[in-house]
């Protein structure tokens, strides 16, 4: 349900479900950019200095290349901000999902490991980026962005569709003890967290069945929540990784809008 596309020199990924929404654009980076890295940490498009160029460059391979691009502070919380306005000289504030009904505006999260979630509302018109990390994936944020789409923007969570992007996965994320009992306590019976082989204390957790969950229990049909399913920790030649190393390091960005 993903397809490697290539605009402008610059590779990036979408998910096909989303591609066949009139007006929406949206896309997932990799750690290329049209012979250079494609490293968006902290970018702000028409910023200053490689960052601001780099986050033009990516927007327009995306399409939304003329319009605001709004983001967040991030800060591994379940912080939901509604847009109900052209960002202009907004001051980014702190959280980790943003949501609007607005045309003309993009919405992007930055990651490297964590999951990054983008919903679209085929009927209503309204678009979500979410960034889903360990800490925010304990706190349903996948979930709570999808309820507040349907409180605050009027969306069916019937109509939803939803592209989970590349992030670590169960094969890489190991954690201890402390952690894997935080999401078996979130979510009982389901097998989020399992011992790591070979690796005695150690336990291996999937956030991305556990964010599935999250929006299967707010309503999204199972058949619309789309998974690339690729580990960002498992292809580094692809993918900027924390977990794989500080040659590795840098920040990609998932995007959504409408135009």
């Amino acid at each position: 349900m993903f397809a490697f596309r290539e605009a402008g020199g610059v590779p990036l990924f979408r998910c096909r479900a989303l591609e066949k929404i009139p007006g929406l654009r949206h896309g997932f980076s990799t750690r290329h950019g049209g012979g250079a890295p494609l490293d968006l940490s902290g970018a702000d498009r028409g910023g200053p200095g490689p960052a601001g160029a780099a986050a033009g460059r990516w927007l327009r391979a995306v399409g939304l290349g003329a319009v605001p691009l709004a983001q967040l502070r991030q800060t591994h919380s379940c912080r939901i901000h509604i847009l109900q306005e052209l960002p202009g000289q907004w001051n980014p504030p702190e959280g980790d999902a943003l949501a609007t009904g607005i045309r003309g505006i993009a919405l992007g999260v930055r990651t490297a490991d964590c999951l990054p979630v983008l919903v679209a509302d085929p009927a209503g018109g309204a678009v979500a980026a979410v960034h889903c990390g360990w800490r925010g994936t304990l706190g349903r944020i996948a979930g709570l962005a999808v309820r507040a789409m349907q409180r605050d923007l009027g969306s069916n969570p019937d109509d939803l569709r939803v592209a989970i992007g590349p992030g670590i996965r169960s094969c890489c994320f190991e954690v201890g003890p402390e952690v894997s009992v935080l999401f078996e306590g979130q979510y009982a019976g389901a097998p989020i967290a399992a011992p790591a082989p070979g690796r005695p204390g150690k336990f291996l957790v999937d956030l991305a069945a556990a964010v599935r969950i999250q929006l299967e229990e707010a309503g999204v049909r199972p058949e619309r929540i789309h998974d690339i399913g690729l580990c960002t920790c498992c292809n580094t030649g692809t993918f900027f990784s924390h977990r794989a190393g500080p040659c590795h390091r840098g920040r990609m960005m998932a995007v959504i809008g409408r135009v």
